[in-house]
């Protein structure tokens, strides 16, 4: 009974203890809850005028609300450890600080990979080397840039798959971008018989290729013969188009191609099948012809010998 009455004392007194510190602490505890909404308040104020600010200066999104939360976050973290700072919690605060020293330690082992994208995806924003929209090769992958996260790059191939790229490949390898000057060359392989007279092809292509889907006016036709092949010589026709869309490319070639065909058909122009040489002698040089008289004249006295 005796303990049962000292535990009962005990717990009284550590009541009334903690009771006579909290009167003594009611004031601080008012001026850390007043901190704590004028904290809230500001950080909020602050990040809406900041939002305006970058808005005019980056058209990133995400680069925008990333420097945004970090600010505001910054700012309640402020203001949290002045409140702790009010209410005599210094010690916490030293504890936190040193919390999160080691976390943040931790985590920068752990999610490092991530933190590689993180940082690349800001790099990306900031010198916005391609934008949504266009049309651009890298890592072996080529599609439209449908979306720019600070973590990764989503591109849409033109068969229509969706490829999401971590931003540190992107940022650590090449990429070509295709919309990048609105226009784009076509290189189109041709090749003509032997027999052609190659300044006629030339000045005929040239006329074919004046009016194809897309071409820039202010670009000449160019045609130029680069190589003697097995069954015919071959050229390069060469061509500017406006390029906002891989279709732009497509279309232009599919008729560029038709137009060439067209022009040939009406010049009496040939493109040769490819021609092949059967040799049928074991040192070479017999013709076939030749070839063939023999097997009929060993088959014509096959046929006299079994007769007789």
């Amino acid at each position: 009974m005796n303990d049962i009455n000292k535990a009962i004392e005990l717990l009284l007194s550590k009541l009334e203890g903690w009771g006579e510190h909290l009167i003594l602490m009611l004031p601080n505890i008012v001026v850390a809850v007043i901190l704590l909404i004028i904290t809230f308040i500001v950080a909020r104020f602050i990040r809406n005028g900041l939002d305006k600010v970058i808005g005019r200066i980056s058209h990133s999104a995400a680069l925008n609300n990333l420097i945004s939360t970090i600010l505001y976050l910054a700012l309640l973290a402020v203001g949290f450890f002045f409140v702790l700072s009010v209410l005599q919690l210094d010690r916490v605060v030293i504890s936190l600080l040193a919390g999160v020293g080691i976390i943040g330690l931790a985590l920068g082992f752990a999610f490092q990979d991530i933190a590689a994208n993180f940082i690349s995806g800001i790099i990306i924003a900031v010198q916005k080397p391609f934008g949504v929209g266009d049309m651009i090769e890298t890592n072996d992958y080529f599609g439209v840039i449908e979306r720019v996260s600070l973590r990764t790059l989503d591109i849409r191939k033109p068969s229509g798959e969706l490829v999401k790229l971590p931003n540190k490949m992107v940022f650590e390898n090449p990429v070509t971008n295709y919309s990048s000057s609105g226009i784009r060359r076509l290189d189109l392989d041709v090749g003509v018989s032997y027999g052609e007279d190659l300044e006629k092809v030339q000045q005929i292509v040239i006329e074919a290729l004046q009016d194809v889907k897309n071409r820039v006016k202010t670009r000449d036709v160019e045609v130029m013969f680069d190589a003697f092949n097995d069954s015919s010589i071959d050229f390069k026709a060469r061509f500017w188009i406006s390029y906002s869309r891989q279709i732009d490319f497509v279309s232009a070639k599919s008729d560029a191609i038709i137009k060439i065909k067209k022009a040939f058909d009406a010049n009496d122009i040939m493109i040769p099948f490819p021609i092949r040489t059967l040799d049928f002698g074991i040192k070479g040089g017999e013709k076939l012809n030749e070839h063939l008289e023999d097997l009929q004249a060993q088959m014509k006295n096959g046929r006299k010998m079994s007769d007789n």
